[in-house]
Parts: structure tokens; sequence; C-alpha cells
């Protein structure tokens, strides 16, 4: 298991649980429950590769600087 896994396997639920927090329901049409949940997921999905993409850039620079 490379570190790139081991990054997804800890920033997706804690973006999971940090888009959650917020109020998006107001932008969509009533009783469409599926559709918030799947624009939840790919928004947390979203950050998550930009979360683990930009931990990982930043070790592998560290390490070059080394």
């Amino acid at each position: 298991m490379n570190i790139k896994e081991i990054l997804y396997l800890l920033i997706v639920p804690f973006s999971i649980w940090v888009v959650s927090a917020l109020k998006i329901e107001h932008f969509f049409k009533k009783n469409h429950t599926m559709q918030i949940i799947v624009f939840y997921l790919f928004l947390s999905l979203g950050i998550s590769y930009l979360v683990v993409n930009f931990i990982y850039d930043f070790y592998e620079v560290s390490r070059i600087i080394k």
C-alpha cells in the first residue's frame, strides 16, 4: 500500500464529515434527495483529491530538498 492510498483512506472520511456540515439543500428542488447525496459525494471526493495531491506533492518536494 503506497502513501497516496493511505492518505485517501484518511482524508475521504474527513472530507465527507466536513462537507456534510454545509447546507446546500436550498439550491436543489424539493424531494431530490438522491441528487443531493450524489452532489455531496462528488464534492467530498473532489476535495479529497485536491488535498491528497497537495499533501503528496508537498511530501515529494520536501524529500527532494533534503
